[in-house]
């Protein structure tokens, strides 16, 4: 009888360590998709750079439409926006220094 009442203690804290264990292994899966969704822009997607002034140009030169968005490390971002093949757009910050540009 006491072998049964260790045995069903030790799968009672077994699947509660288990059970702590799947929820954020669930929700680790949900955030790779999300970082998939933005990861770096291609090389396709020219960015020119002026740190010391808070701006920067990009230019898509890829073949297709995108969807882009300035990173400011400590700022704020740029919206996410669609680019079409040959667009430019700048973008200034006030706050922060340039990160990259995302797909979004």
């Amino acid at each position: 009888m006491k072998f049964r009442k260790r045995l069903a203690g030790g799968l009672v804290a077994a699947s509660a360590l288990l059970g702590v264990g799947l929820v954020p292994a669930s929700a680790a899966s949900a955030e790779p998709a999300a970082a998939a969704t933005q990861g770096t822009a291609p090389a396709c997607v020219k960015r020119d750079v002026v740190k010391h002034r808070k701006y920067v140009k990009v230019t898509n030169n890829c073949s297709e439409a995108m969807h882009l968005k300035v990173v400011i490390d400590w700022g704020n971002d740029s919206p996410c926006l669609t680019y079409q093949p040959g667009e430019q757009w700048e973008w200034n910050w006030g706050r922060g220094s340039y990160g990259k540009v995302v797909t979004c």
